[in-house]
């Protein structure tokens, strides 16, 4: 009797695919209602979904913490745990991440198949909602590159022809959002005029808490019509015309061309390094081999600030002092350097650290910097005193840090993976963030979004995530499939550009919040290393390890602000 039932119950199980937990608790051996009458049999494999209690009586112990059972289709309303969490609006990661990522290698193994052979043909693959695009463009084609008297490369580089990948994904994401916005208008009375205000708000909801804590929440929304005019012939509201013929923002154009490039021979292919920054007053420090050069964008003039050669010593560090005077200098074997780039000396040099310092940055009259010996040191240049604070919670070398913009908080990323925050009071880290499968080198902080972090993962990670470290929470993330190696904000918009190694060597342009890919730069044939913006905000230059330095035009210029004329303002004019 006990074999008969066992495999009576198997075969139901297969047939309703129900949880091994039920089938235990209506057909048990040691039952003494068990009978081999037909009519008690009926009765004992009745499908689940009819043994199931009432939708409004609470479940059972084993599906505590479930809303509906996985083998029935009724909707079981259950209270919550009690421990309450605050909750944010917060973008998750698209399910479809690992079929876009199958679609990827399927369109690049068809494309490899079809494209021409030889070490000179390129593969370009764009994912877009799902379909891929693959172009193949055959580098050393077209290449117009001239020669200065001082050595420096300038001209243009051969570029893809897959321009309208972007510019169609954005208007694909304008019509949606279109769509979106009649639709609420239509079915929820939602009364949007103009998609631009409505994008604008829906922006500014992703830093701002859900207000409502309900567990449940029964509500009509009342929708308000409007007249309408007896002679209209069309089926939407007059508050969907409006929105339709409201103006579209013209998308801008990205030159997916770098308008100079330099040379930059003995630029180390060195992942956990950052040899080039950009100073206030428009002069670029690059770290070439054992010495540093100071190149100005002014007037084009290459200036050696310092060698090392002779003590075997190479540069792994440069950053540049807020106001652009002074200049840090991190060595090999482990000391810093401040340097006065007016009268080309040494004025300090610290040392602390048993191992190469790899990344920099200045708060003010303060300096930071991080090793491989894992320490994070803090020194203030204007003491005369060895004043200095250590900071040690990562396990392996520190290759990101960078200040907030209001010099209150310290992000630090690891070969760890690990991504801690600091303040100027404590020697412990106040948040942790440990979500990144890489090391973190790229950590970028928002200008616009106060306590929004943006940092990028390493090759096993491919991640840009993006956290609020007012409440300590992540906010969204993208796949970007490929390794991050730096991240940096728009000054003017909110926008951000990523450099990429491992395997696109790619410069992506995002518009934040939604993380629509704006342009998509290529022409270096190694990782993109490192990155440096600006003063003006509106270009960026690239290093890599195929030794050339590229100048991009990448994002908006700065924003005319109109002059308001007032009587009371008595400096305004003279009489």
């Amino acid at each position: 009797m006990d074999t008969v039932i066992k495999s009576a119950s198997t075969s139901q199980q297969s047939k309703y695919d129900c949880d091994p937990y039920i089938i235990s608790t209506i057909i048990s051996p040691t039952s003494s209602s068990l009978s081999t009458d037909t009519t008690t049999m009926r009765s004992v494999f009745t499908p689940p979904s009819i043994l199931y209690s009432p939708p409004l009586k609470s479940p059972t112990q084993y599906y505590r913490y479930r809303t509906t059972p996985e083998c029935s289709d009724r909707f079981i309303p259950i209270r919550e745990p009690h421990n309450w969490n605050l909750r944010y609006n917060m973008i998750k990661e698209t399910t479809r991440t690992s079929m876009m990522r199958y679609k990827q290698k399927d369109s690049s193994s068809q494309s490899s198949s079809s494209s021409p052979t030889g070490p000179a043909a390129t593969t370009t693959t764009a994912t877009m909602n799902g379909q891929t695009a693959t172009t193949t463009n055959t580098v050393g084609q077209g290449n117009v590159v001239g020669h200065n008297g001082t050595g420096n490369n300038i001209g243009t580089v051969p570029g893809s022809n897959n321009n309208n990948n972007s510019s169609g994904q954005s208007d694909m994401f304008r019509n949606g959002l279109a769509y979106q916005c009649l639709l609420k208008n239509e079915l929820l009375g939602a009364e949007i005029e103009d998609i631009n205000e409505y994008k604008q708000i829906e922006e500014r909801k992703v830093l701002t808490p859900l207000m409502n804590r309900n567990v449940f929440r029964f509500r009509t929304r009342e929708i308000r019509s409007e007249p309408t005019s007896p002679y209209s012939l069309s089926p939407i509201s007059p508050k969907s015309q409006k929105m339709l013929r409201s103006p579209r923002k013209t998308a801008r154009k990205i030159s997916k061309m770098p308008f100079k490039i330099l040379d930059a021979p003995e630029l180390q292919d060195d992942f956990y390094l950052n040899l080039v920054d950009w100073s206030s007053t428009n002069i670029l420090s690059v770290g070439l081999g054992f010495s540093v050069y100071l190149w100005s964008a002014c007037t084009s003039q290459v200036t050696r600030l310092c060698d090392f050669s002779s003590t075997g010593n190479s540069i792994t560090s440069v950053s540049w002092s807020e106001r652009g005077h002074l200049v840090a200098v991190g060595t090999q074997r482990g000391f810093v350097q401040i340097w006065d780039v007016a009268a080309l000396k040494c004025i300090k040099q610290f040392d602390g650290h048993s191992s190469r310092v790899g990344c920099l940055a200045w708060n003010g009259d303060s300096l930071s910097s991080g090793s491989r010996d894992r320490y994070i040191i803090q020194r203030d240049i204007r003491s005369s005193l060895l004043a200095e604070r250590k900071l040690l919670s990562h396990r392996q070398e520190v290759c990101g840090l960078k200040w907030s913009p209001d010099n209150q908080l310290l992000a630090s990323g690891g070969n760890d993976n690990r991504i801690f925050i600091w303040n100027q009071s404590s020697n412990q880290p106040v948040q942790t963030y440990t979500e990144h499968l890489a090391a973190v080198k790229a950590i970028a902080w928002s200008p616009h979004h106060h306590g929004l972090l943006a940092s990028g993962g390493g090759t096993s990670d491919r991640h840009i995530r993006f956290w609020n470290t007012l409440t300590g929470q992540p906010i969204q993330c993208v796949d970007t499939g490929s390794q991050v190696c730096n991240l940096a904000w728009s000054k003017h918009a909110s926008e951000l550009v990523s450099t990429h190694g491992y395997s696109q060597n790619q410069i992506l342009v995002w518009k934040y919040p939604s993380l629509v890919q704006l342009a998509k730069l290529t022409g270096h044939t190694y990782r993109v290393l490192y990155l440096a913006m600006s003063p003006d905000g509106e270009s960026i230059v690239t290093g890599a390890g195929d030794e050339t330095l590229r100048f991009w035009n990448v994002f908006s210029k700065a924003r005319s602000q109109k002059e308001t004329k007032s009587a009371l303002d008595l400096f305004s004019t003279i009489r």
